[in-house]
């Protein structure tokens, strides 16, 4: 018998269908769904690093639904389908994923609040970015060339974003966080930054250092 996912009503149901859609036209990576205490939590890629020496960030979309009490779970799924049985309930394929992004946490507790954004100004930074891809991807462009351009203009810092990688804009446009004015809380911890939509949130972790540490001298101090 396939296993299940039940939601607390079949308007949540649709909830996270329409999430799972959204993930699945940004990349075949799949959404994470970790399910405990009567809650599920879904996460999607809007950006990830591929391979040891890709300095691309880590940029993913959270939402967070309620969900059976008894429900416990942490899978990475490519869909996800209606049952027809009960309309609260979704089937699981029967097998998962395993992307690299989904090896990477972001912390539970201990977030420090920082600043705020206007959603309008992630919207514009948003859509300029979607602008510049398009812009920048030529007839015939294989897909390494467009990976290497949509990470170089989504991974960019952006200054009207206090610096954040521009692809929060992207992740908060294709998963759809934004909606109408709103003024979107920036909290810190560790190297992780959250943005607090209203809709959902969106995680954002700096690409990982390389290279050899700097050089310190040892011996007996003087």
């Amino acid at each position: 018998m396939p296993h299940q996912l039940l939601l607390a009503d079949p308007e949540t149901s649709k909830d996270v269908l329409t999430f799972i859609g959204r993930a699945t036209r940004i990349s075949d990576e799949g959404v994470r769904l970790q399910a405990a205490g009567g809650v599920l939590a879904l996460t999607g890629a809007a950006l990830a690093p591929h391979g040891l020496f890709d300095q691309t960030p880590t940029v993913l979309a959270m939402r967070i639904v309620q969900a059976d009490p008894e429900l416990e779970c942490d899978v990475v799924v490519a869909s996800l389908t209606a049952d027809e049985q009960d309309d609260r309930a979704l089937v699981l394929p029967e097998t998962g994923l395993s992307p690299a992004w989904a090896g990477i946490a972001p912390p539970r507790g201990r977030w420090m609040a920082e600043s705020s954004l206007a959603a309008s100004v992630i919207a514009q930074r948003a859509q300029w970015g979607i602008s510049a891809v398009a812009r920048g991807a030529t007839p015939g462009s294989g897909e390494e060339a467009v990976r290497a351009l949509r990470a170089a203009i989504w991974g960019e810092p952006d200054d009207d974003l206090d610096g954040l990688p521009r692809g929060v804009a992207f992740a908060a446009d294709a998963f759809g966080f934004i909606s109408g004015e709103e003024d979107v809380p920036v909290m810190r911890s560790g190297r992780w930054t959250r943005l607090a939509f209203r809709r959902g949130h969106v995680l954002a972790r700096g690409p990982v250092a390389t290279g050899l540490t700097a050089v310190r001298e040892t011996g007996a101090a003087e």
